[in-house]
């Protein structure tokens, strides 16, 4: 059979296999778990094994930094041998259990972090979409391997299209404006798959301008564009169904016309049902007698799925495939071990750092005082495997100071719940009321929210199927029952209430669980051991202080829940404090998924360092970097802002409008972009840029001199940004072009070079539906973060220079226009095709700039709803030019030649497509 010869061109061996199968057995094929086909001797296959930054839910494995911390190290190559340990774990495992350890990998996720508070923050990068696409290029390129013909995973690009918010995730609308998306959403999707790193990408379960994304036409008509190999598209987990349902998108009457719509529209493989294959069969056979798809459509995704199997080697002799050989003996082996290591000593990015706290060193610093609730413990997130083993800040320091010099105390309050004269106590058995005091320690994780730790057996409590019991080791699962939250009354008493995260509906989200009453009990709170007063008193003993506070990963912010700001949870804002006061000696550890608003301690601690979670070898590494044997290798890779405040709608996606990211921020941030110090310091010289002027086509070299000026060995992060001067349209006040990390010895000197081709200098031109190089000048700006900026040059480029939108030429999209109040992007009726814009209040409008209405003497406006009322140059006070009905026919318009300015006022409701002009 053609089929199994490794030797034959893919597209036969794929064609051979395609043309063996029988219509049902295709079908079938569509769903994630493909059936085994006996008769030709293939073994059942199944999408979606979880390996974000590490083999994920199938038992112990490397668990490495989460992705935001592997990105922070902005070192490509550490990053691809990441991608290459994780996949050879996966193949390891597969040869184990193929049957749960499936190869298609379900990584990495590049949707931009375009919102700090986006619940999911840790899963990706970075804000930037350069900086975001290398890294899941190189990230993807290890999982792949480098076989010329056989795949070592095959990798999943994570959540085409626009998806960077928790919050009604499956029923709100991103808003992409043709430049939001052709520069900063599909960008770092573009990248991996051009370069062949990822083979196929799991559409979002948002909808991208009113349209469901799993229906989107972007995934054929772009995404598919930019390679000529086959791209598997697989749905994210009831995505299908939700397009369908009455209760999320209902965007179409039912789910045959559903699926169907989304197997046109590129969806390939149904996550639906769990591992029930046959509701997707149903879907699909009922949408084949309708005549809603055909055979051919059922070919065209069963053709890239089978692809990708072809790829991975599954149908090659053992002796031909590359990674046949690959055992279990691999995972979590020592070379892993030793990598995870380094990759979190290159994740810590020490954000301050004053004299004389760090380095610690061990003649100096005969105590150290280790405290905060993340001192001793390291967490995991739901994308994470299970650890091997644990080395925490307080193992790590211990290691290298001794047990007996490391002070520790988790610095949380001891609680107890009094009713009446008796005390609530909770154990494996359940809750209880008691005559002795019984307490809890309560760990605040901030909104409200906390987790209770009973003092009877160390357990957490949990609201189980038959109440409330203490046998929980903390949250760890995808609904998670051990969060509470303690609500004051007015008398002074409190309920005890469950809570649980918005896309977790298992659990009310203030649900009475005690059951001592048909209300809530009214509980009496006493503070029995005050946490952050006890901490003080440890840290007025040490030499050293570290407060190592952060998130949890499973609450408050997580997938289906986005932070409701950037503040520290209060109780570990307290304890910090008053350490502090204790000992000025103090420095924090911010052990987080996603930035905090610390500007306190900024203003206040010598030194403040930041790292996500790390995995196995958190306290090793950290340690490595608190007593110097390790430079700080991190930089951040999204902007540190002082407040929420500064931040727009989670839900407005529309970076150009709102000033939003580092590259049209402007305000000073706590800390910027590609912020990260050293413990060397560096000097920068000598900025060259090969030519004055360019065009087109051209490469720029840009080269500076790197100088080592301090006393110990360190890493810089070199970074070059650009930004254009002068131009048609609002531009990035700044712009990653490009960046390489060095490792210099004390007064040693590096020559770093960057290669700028011009044509990366463009950007979206909606007058001309393409991307333009604009003739400009531009500055060239070196430095060592978006705000620390050491020398720049200019640019000169000759490009073209865009005029005014000829009224007469051809319809205008509505979508393409410059300026917008009180508007939002919207699907046309066709439910497959088609964008509009929708105003959302009376007196919203939208302009297009510079049109040319010389002989335009009638105009008509497609879409529905209210009048349009067309004005000229100001949407209070310009004249009008003609009151249009949308859908109607062309008006006539007063004499306007010349050009001018078009705005479209829009009362609440009305929906629009495009302008057509006539003489």
């Amino acid at each position: 059979m053609l089929f199994r010869q490794p030797e034959a061109p893919l597209a036969e061996r794929v064609d051979d296999l395609l043309g063996r199968l029988t219509l049902p057995e295709k079908v079938a094929m569509l769903h994630q778990h493909q059936p085994a086909v006996d008769r030709l001797g293939i073994a059942a296959f199944r999408t979606g094994t979880e390996a974000l930054h590490g083999l994920a839910w199938l038992g112990d494995a490397t668990v490495f930094p989460q992705a935001v911390g592997l990105a922070s190290s902005w070192n490509l190559d550490l990053v691809g041998r990441v991608g290459t340990a994780v996949g050879t774990e996966v193949r390891g495992l597969h040869h184990k259990d193929p049957t749960r350890c499936g190869l298609n990998v379900w990584a990495p996720v590049v949707n931009p972090l375009r919102d700090p508070r986006w619940g999911r923050n840790e899963e990706g990068y970075a804000e930037d979409p350069l900086l975001t696409a290398q890294t899941g290029d190189a990230y993807a390129r290890g999982l792949a391997g480098d076989h010329p013909r056989v795949l070592r995973t095959a990798p999943t690009l994570k959540h085409f299209l626009g998806y960077s918010s928790e919050t009604d995730r499956c029923t709100s609308s991103s808003n992409l404006s043709p430049r939001v998306l052709r520069e900063y959403e599909l960008p770092a999707f573009r990248l991996p798959i051009e370069r062949g790193s990822a083979v196929a990408v799991m559409a979002s379960y948002n909808l991208v301008n009113g349209r469901p994304a799993h229906v989107t036409p972007y995934l054929n008509d772009d995404l598919r564009t930019w390679t000529d190999d086959e791209i598997l598209v697989v749905s994210d987990a009831y995505a299908p169904s939700n397009l369908a349902d009455p209760q999320q998108q209902a965007w179409f009457p039912d789910h045959a016309e559903s699926h169907a719509a989304a197997l046109r529209a590129g969806i390939d493989s149904f996550t639906d049902a769990d591992d029930r294959s046959e509701v997707t069969i149903e879907r699909i056979d009922e949408a084949m007698r309708r005549g809603l798809v055909t055979e051919d459509d059922v070919d065209r995704a069963v053709r890239r799925a089978l692809t990708v199997r072809v790829r991975l080697g599954e149908f090659d002799p053992d002796e031909s495939n590359p990674y046949a050989g690959v055992t279990a003996e691999v995972i979590n082996c020592e070379e892993h071990r030793e990598l995870a290591r380094e990759a979190v000593r290159e994740s810590i990015t020490l954000l301050k750092s004053e004299c004389c706290l760090l380095p610690l060193d061990p003649a100096r610093h005969r105590t150290v005082a280790v405290v905060g609730p993340h001192a001793a413990k390291n967490y995991t997130d739901w994308y994470s495997g299970s650890l091997p083993y644990s080395s925490t800040v307080r193992d790590g320091l211990a290691e290298v100071f001794g047990d007996a010099r490391i002070l520790h105390t988790e610095g949380v309050d001891r609680i107890a719940l009094r009713l009446g004269d008796r005390y609530l106590a909770a154990d494996s058995d359940g809750v209880r009321l008691v005559g002795e005091v019984s307490g809890f320690d309560l760990f605040d994780w901030g909104n409200g929210v906390a987790t209770l730790r009973s003092t009877v057996n160390g357990k957490f409590l949990r609201a189980g199927d038959n109440g409330l019991v203490a046998d929980s080791d903390g949250p760890s699962e995808w609904v998670v029952r051990e969060m509470f939250r303690l609500d004051r009354r007015p008398d002074g008493t409190v309920a005890l209430r469950t809570h649980a995260s918005p896309g977790n509906p298992d659990l009310g989200s203030l649900t009475a669980q005690l059951d001592l009453g048909p209300r809530a009990a009214r509980l009496t709170l006493e503070t029995l051991v005050d946490g952050a007063a006890d901490a003080a008193d440890l840290a007025a003993t040490a030499d050293a202080v570290l407060v190592v506070v952060g998130n949890h990963p499973l609450v408050n912010g997580r997938e289906t829940e986005d932070r409701a700001d950037l503040k520290l949870p209060p109780a570990q804002d307290r304890l910090l404090r008053e350490v502090y006061a204790a000992n000025r000696n103090t420095g924090l550890v911010l052990v987080s998924s996603f930035p905090y608003a610390v500007e306190w301690a900024d203003v206040h601690l010598p030194a403040v360092l930041w790292m996500s979670h790390g995995g196995q070898e958190l306290g090793r590494a950290l340690t490595d970097v608190l007593t110097g044997r390790a430079d700080p290798g991190g930089r951040l890779t999204q902007t540190w802002y002082r407040s929420a405040c500064e931040l727009p709608d989670l839900l407005d996606y529309d970076i150009i409008t709102n000033d939003a990211t580092y590259q049209y921020y402007r305000g000073t941030p706590l800390y910027p972009f590609g912020h990260g110090l050293s413990y060397a310091t560096f000097d920068y010289s000598n900025l060259d840029v090969s030519h004055s002027s360019a065009a087109p086509g051209d490469t720029v070299t840009v080269t500076v001199w790197v100088t080592n000026t301090g006393t110990r060995p360190g890493s810089e992060v070199v970074q070059l940004y650009t930004h254009q001067q002068v131009s048609r349209v609002k531009q990035p006040l700044r712009q990653l072009r490009g960046f390489e990390k060095i490792t210099l010895q004390p007064g040693q000197s590096s020559l770093v070079s960057f290669q700028v081709a011009v044509d990366d200098l463009r950007f979206w031109d909606v007058t001309t539906n393409r991307f333009v190089v604009e003739t400009a000048r531009h500055k060239v700006m070196v430095g060592r973060s978006a705000s620390d900026i050491r020398l720049t040059a200019t640019l000169s480029v000759r490009g073209s220079r865009i005029g005014p939108r000829p009224a007469l030429a051809r319809p205008i999209a509505v979508v393409d226009h410059d300026e917008y109040s009180g508007i939002t992007l919207a699907a046309t009726g066709d439910p497959v095709r088609g964008e509009a814009v929708r105003a959302a209040e009376d007196g919203a409008w939208c302009c297009l700039t510079g049109i040319d209405l010389t002989g335009a003497r009638e105009v008509a406006v497609g879409g529905d709803g209210p009048p349009v009322v067309l004005r000229l140059d100001d949407p209070y006070a310009g004249a009008d030019l003609a009151t249009v009905p949308p859908g109607a026919a062309a008006v006539r318009t007063t004499a306007a030649d010349g050009v001018h300015d078009l705005y479209l006022i829009l009362d609440a409701g009305t929906r629009i497509t495009e302008i057509t002009f006539q003489a």
